[in-house]
């Protein structure tokens, strides 16, 4: 998994800063009127919110914009959309595996996008359950690392249900059970320990590896994909080598 959540973790660091900071603006938003609308107002009695209030938050979201979500989901304030998830399946080059998630209130466009997005860049889409089995639903935690020790953390959230520490370069990725992730995220806190992002997400069972030339025909689509608007988030079971990541940029 190493050579993927290093790509992801850079990834998301690079996408605070680039020109595409208004569509991640926009995915962080809709993420906040969503968890509201599904378990209520209160972050302090709605983990999800908080944790989608706190990643915006960490990614420069201006307040005002994080409170009118917030109040739309709620239905302290009128204008909430009807978002629906929908998971779409594929295959991109080398045949790697790639699970679409998103949030939309047009599921036909939703559609069209995600499949332009595919056949563009040397994908497909795929039948429902042919994908999706290769993927386990976990929680993961990234924190930076702040001269703590894998041991440290682990000390921390081993009770809390965590499963494993990876260490990713500058930071750590702490993964656990989707049910725990509340859980780990909460001990990180009690340790006093900051955190970076707490997200259920989809992490593969089985990695297809890459040489530069594949990883960049993923990447393409990978990018292609996230500028849909409906799109939330993409996996792919993929594994890069750091020499191939360095080699791709």
């Amino acid at each position: 998994m190493s050579g993927h959540s290093k790509w992801a973790t850079t990834k998301h660091k690079k996408a605070a800063l680039d020109a595409k900071r208004g569509k991640l603006f926009a995915r962080l938003i809709k993420n906040i009127e969503v968890a509201a609308r599904t378990g209520g107002g209160d972050p302090d009695g709605n983990p999800t919110l908080f944790d989608a209030i706190q990643k915006a938050k960490r990614n420069s979201v201006p307040q005002d914009n994080i409170e009118r979500a917030r109040k739309r989901g709620a239905g302290e304030e009128a204008g909430g959309a009807d978002w629906q998830n929908i998971t779409y399946e594929g295959y991109g080059p080398n045949g790697v595996a790639v699970l679409i998630e998103c949030l939309t209130d047009n599921k036909n466009r939703a559609a069209s996008e995600v499949r332009t997005a595919l056949t563009r860049n040397n994908g497909s889409l795929a039948d429902p359950g042919s994908v999706a089995y290769l993927f386990n639903r976990k929680g993961v935690v990234i924190m930076p690392k702040n001269d703590l020790s894998e041991d440290d953390v682990l000390m921390a959230v081993l009770d809390a249900g965590a499963e494993e520490v990876n260490d990713l370069g500058e930071s750590y990725e702490i993964v656990s059970e989707a049910t725990d992730l509340v859980a780990v995220r909460s001990a990180l806190q009690e340790a006093g320990y900051d955190y970076e992002s707490a997200d259920a997400s989809f992490l593969p069972s089985v990695n297809v590896p890459l040489d530069a030339e594949g990883a960049r025909k993923v990447f393409r689509l990978i990018d292609a994909l996230e500028d849909c608007d409906d799109v939330q988030n993409v996996y792919a079971n993929f594994d890069v080598p750091d020499e191939v990541l360095a080699e791709v940029g």
